[in-house]
């Protein structure tokens, strides 16, 4: 008889929803959640029928897995935890950050503390030997994933990608401060594009010559266009930003001389615009995030639908709105959750693991400092 894994979330705000939401319906047993703030935390396990933990620290002795849905500071803190623990790990998006002020401290010296602390957490997994599961659902979107099967299967070489993600900003209140968040767009926005781009790039390496294909050196270049003194605020962008951009730009340079764009801002109305596109040596693919095309929806009058969720960060409920039928199918988080939860009891590698993680991590600080420096390049660093 297969084992039942006890999951316990950290975080009881958006991101715990959709995982809450999307978790496998057999193999696992979602035990309780906590959150720093009690009112938070009680309200999500009543509605949920959770128990309610006051720390991760008293939920570990309860758990198998620790599903990490927090702001980006406390995922270093949880993670070690969770490795300490002998408890495997699934951690949302970016993986961690340099958590200090952008006016005390360079870029040259985040990306340090970076690379200190990623090769902290890796020795750390490794000498637990649990299973970490990077959350980048991008990863696991069926478009990516269709792109996936035809580079394996094809033995196709990609020459360059293009993506991006950018909306009008985030709801949440500590989104646009950099202790909390450890940047801004490129790091919040960028690194899923990001993610799904270094992914398909491995996979080509892997296909075709047995070691993936990493990124060598990035230039980038960062903007804050609402807190321009020019900026005419008409209420439809979040303009609340407290030390983080509103915009960037990332120029990727592979080990092979091939190169990806990746765009991200929070300077679009209209819903969450996502994609990635492939341009190979034998074929072409748009993988399409966010909107997917399937359902089309009119509404004359906002008042119609009003409460009625149909896509995500969607500012305007009338006209024609591009519905998302399963976000849980289409933006890949059902597959995610459940890649994550068959590496655990098989004692498998997921696609999105630490590896992949630690690169877009290590990317986007180089990002970072190439940012601060007008687009200088700059070269990825390795922990090995």
């Amino acid at each position: 008889m297969s084992r039942t894994y006890r999951i316990g979330i950290a975080g009881a705000g958006f991101a715990a929803s959709f995982h809450l939401e999307n978790m496998p319906e057999s193999g696992i047993e979602v035990v309780g959640v906590t959150s720093a703030r009690a009112e938070k935390r009680e309200a999500f396990a009543v509605r949920h029928g959770l128990r309610a933990f006051s720390s991760v620290a008293e939920m570990l002795p309860e758990i198998d897995i620790l599903d990490i849905c927090t702001p980006p500071s406390s995922h270093l803190e949880y993670m070690l935890a969770a490795a300490a623990a002998g408890k495997h790990v699934i951690v949302e998006k970016p993986l961690t950050g340099f958590f200090g002020s952008p006016a005390e401290f360079t870029k040259g010296q985040m990306l340090s503390a970076v690379k200190q602390d990623l090769r902290r957490l890796r020795e750390a997994v490794a000498a637990a030997g649990v299973t970490l599961g990077y959350a980048e659902n991008f990863v696991y979107a069926p478009s990516v994933q269709k792109e996936r099967e035809i580079v394996e299967k094809t033995g196709s070489q990609i020459l360059r990608m293009t993506g991006e993600e950018s909306h009008n900003g985030s709801h949440s209140p500590v989104y646009g401060i950099w202790s909390v968040q450890g940047g801004g767009s490129l790091i919040a926005k960028g690194c899923h594009p990001l993610g799904a781009i270094l992914y398909l790039k491995r996979k080509e390496g892997l296909a075709r010559n047995g070691v993936p294909i990493r990124p060598a050196a990035v230039s980038a270049r960062t903007h804050s266009i609402t807190r321009l003194p020019s900026f005419s605020d008409l209420g439809f962008i979040r303009s609340s930003y407290q030390d983080t951009e509103d915009y960037s730009f990332l120029h990727v340079v592979f080990e092979d001389g091939t190169v990806a764009d990746i765009t991200a801002s929070e300077l679009a109305l209209g819903g969450i615009y996502d994609f990635i596109e492939v341009f190979a040596n034998d074929h072409r693919t748009r993988c399409r995030i966010s909107p997917v095309n399937v359902v089309d929806v009119y509404s004359p009058k906002h008042d119609r639908f009003k409460g009625l969720y149909l896509v995500e960060k969607l500012s305007s409920n009338e006209g024609w709105i591009p519905a998302s039928p399963e976000e849980g199918w289409s933006l890949g988080y059902a597959k995610e959750l459940r890649n994550f939860v068959d590496c655990v009891r098989e004692g498998r590698t997921p696609e999105s693991d630490l590896d992949l993680a630690i690169d877009i991590t290590l990317a986007i600080y180089a990002g970072y400092v190439s940012a601060d420096d007008i687009g200088r390049e700059v070269k990825v660093p390795r922990l090995d």
